[in-house]
């Protein structure tokens, strides 16, 4: 890797692109060409940007190094212009693995005179790397060249080293904090950051200064997504050089989510059996907790259960009220907990009524219809939104009993009441009420009532019989067929 240039370029490894716009040139000039204007003397690479569009490109490639401790990489770079306006930039690549070439790590365009810059690399074996010089011409004519490359078997004496970067995991939308540790001094001109390749650069977000010869860079991606993830290394500019960490990967895993709904087992009125039905998922595992969320499709309630097998009973529930369930899963990290899965709709079953209706009362009584009311109940009395409340009843006519039942359509109302018509007049009439649902029934207490007195029936003609006497006349007949009430006077 080290080369002055003195001898044939291929002698020192080196290179030129064929991905390129140009070519560098070698020049060995022990003395400066009068008609040269600006061009140094010496043997060194050059790019002479004369006559060159603005953009084109020009590099020159540095072998492999594979190197198994720390070393620094010294070079002097010369830039020139008759003008005094930029021939163009020079950048330097580190290229790890015959990888992407990615941002450059270290680049000026400023004109100035012969400089020299260290390269403190942490990349190690097994691992490799190459060093690309590149000119980017930037229009105007001038000079750019590098010379006296060196790979030196100790640290550089400008620039930290650092260590060995860790790779990092996290969970989707957390903050990827990466830990940067070096060895060498900083101070408040340097220049740190994260650079990735084909994703974004990190800001500093924290410096710790140990003594003179330690300190520790954090940096965080925020809110990492898939797009995130990556090879990320440390990076310091400093007043003498750039010091460049190994590639570590950022591994951005997403929150599991199940794929498909879970699915009923069996129901109840105060519970439901599932399968969580989680196998499928979108995102990553591995999967260390599953839970059971369920919430009423009306209202705002919601509750999650944890679950350590494939099937679960979530019990305590109300009678006939619809559930939509979902399963969430979590793999390892802050924040692994995925989005609920799609969600499982169903009712529980009706449940049989807590009680018959209570305190049955008589609200008015006519000579042929009762009208009753009772306490007004709810659903925690019927336990299931489809119920039937009927009015039953039972009295006797024509030496024999009758038994009616009706549908009382007034439940809702704060006030409810039935009137039975078409009853008898003073008849005892026994009446209940009884509330039914799909799954039972329960009745209240039993009323007697009897009916008011009505106007009886006729005397019937053919009973009426007569005997006359001197003085009087009697006369005798039967009772009227219906009497309603008790007879206590008849007109003649």
């Amino acid at each position: 890797g080290c080369c002055t240039f003195d001898e044939p370029l291929s002698s020192c490894g080196y290179s030129q692109s064929d991905d390129d716009d140009l070519n560098w040139d070698q020049v060995n000039a022990p003395v400066k060409p009068s008609s040269a204007q600006g061009m140094p003397s010496g043997s060194f690479m050059l790019v002479n940007t004369s006559g060159k569009f603005a953009g084109q490109k020009a590099h020159l490639l540095m072998p492999n190094l594979k190197e198994n401790d720390t070393h620094c990489i010294d070079f002097h770079y010369y830039v020139s212009s008759k003008s005094g306006a930029s021939p163009g930039t020079l950048n330097v690549y580190v290229k790890v693995n015959d990888g992407p070439i990615g941002n450059p790590v270290w680049n000026t365009s400023i004109t100035a005179p012969w400089n020299r810059t260290e390269l403190a690399i942490s990349t190690f074996w097994p691992n490799f790397y190459q060093v690309v010089f590149e000119v980017v011409t930037s229009g105007h004519s001038g000079y750019v060249a590098i010379d006296e490359v060196k790979v030196l078997r100790h640290p550089c004496t400008k620039t930290p080293h650092f260590l060995r970067l860790q790779s990092v995991e996290v969970n989707a939308g957390q903050f990827a904090t990466f830990q940067c540790t070096a060895n060498g001094g900083t101070d408040s001109n340097d220049r740190l950051w994260l650079q990735g390749i084909y994703v974004r650069d990190a800001p500093l977000k924290d410096i710790k200064v140990f003594n003179i010869w330690r300190f520790v860079a954090l940096f965080s991606v925020v809110n990492a997504t898939k797009r995130d993830a990556g090879n990320y290394r440390c990076m310091i500019r400093t007043e003498g050089g750039v010091g460049v960490s190994n590639y570590a990967e950022l591994i951005v895993k997403e929150p599991p989510v199940p794929i498909a709904p879970p699915q009923l087992s069996s129901v109840g009125a105060t519970y439901l059996w599932i399968q969580l039905n989680a196998n499928s998922i979108n995102g990553d595992g591995p999967i260390i907790q599953r839970e059971v969320e369920y919430r009423t499709s009306s209202g705002t309630w919601y509750d999650i259960q944890p679950v350590d097998s494939t099937s679960y009973k979530i019990g305590h529930l109300d009678p006939d009220t619809e559930y939509e369930i979902s399963v969430l899963l979590t793999r390892p990290g802050e924040g692994g907990t995925g989005s609920p899965g799609p969600a499982l709709k169903t009712r529980t079953k009706c449940a049989d009524p807590m009680r018959g209706p209570r305190r049955l009362e008589v609200v008015e009584i006519k000579s042929r219809q009762i009208t009753i009311c009772w306490e007004p109940f709810g659903y925690n009395v019927t336990r299931c939104h489809r119920y039937n409340l009927t009015v039953h009843y039972r009295y006797q006519a024509g030496g024999q009993e009758q038994v009616r039942e009706e549908v009382s359509w007034d439940t809702e109302s704060s006030h409810p009441q039935h009137t039975i018509t078409n009853l008898s007049p003073y008849t005892n009439v026994s009446i209940k009420l009884v509330l039914m649902n799909p799954e039972g029934r329960k009745e209240s207490q039993e009323l007697v009532v009897q009916t008011d007195e009505d106007v009886p029936s006729a005397v019937p003609l053919e009973s009426i019989q007569g005997s006359t006497f001197e003085e009087k006349i009697f006369l005798q007949w039967r009772e009227p067929a219906q009497t309603y009430g008790v007879i206590t006077l008849y007109e003649v």
